[in-house]
């Protein structure tokens, strides 16, 4: 999941960057844009929506303790200690455990980190980032993948 994202923000984004005076750019509006393409948020988001559709046996999202996008903000106590947690231990995964609703799950929560110079451009520029200081190698945030525990 995270090799997707990475690849994408180095092989596409960057490659189209803001240098290519006639190629498509990466735009987070890009629906309503003509030649224009999502940013890797919004694929990984978009290939995550449809797993989701396919199978209910996980999910994963990316998510940030400075999201550009509000609703990539953790939610439950466990994605936000878990983000603290890669945050402050750089290269370390998050592992613990939930219930929301009537479901414990298993959920994980591993390093996002900037992989171009796309990424902290296009975070540390944005109108609506809680952050300017990105830094490449640098946790932005998180991957997180909840499985559910077989019931007792």
């Amino acid at each position: 999941m995270n090799s997707d994202q990475a690849n994408y923000t180095k092989l596409i984004v960057q490659l189209l960057g803001p240098n290519w005076a006639d190629a498509i750019k990466p735009n987070e509006h890009w629906e309503d844009m003509e030649g224009s393409a999502p940013l890797p948020a919004q694929m990984f988001r978009y290939v995550a929506e449809g797993v989701a559709e396919v199978t209910d046996t996980f999910t994963y999202s990316l998510q940030s303790l400075w999201p550009v996008n509000k609703q990539n903000a953790p939610k439950t106590d466990v994605e936000k200690e878990g983000l603290q947690f890669i945050a402050d231990n750089p290269g370390q995964n998050f592992y613990g455990e939930e219930t929301l609703g009537d479901t414990t799950y298993f959920t994980a929560v591993y390093p996002d980190v900037a992989v171009s110079p796309a990424c902290t451009s296009c975070h540390n520029d944005h109108k609506d980032s809680p952050r300017s200081d990105f830094e490449i190698g640098e946790v932005m945030g998180g991957v997180v993948i909840r499985l559910p525990l077989p019931k007792t």
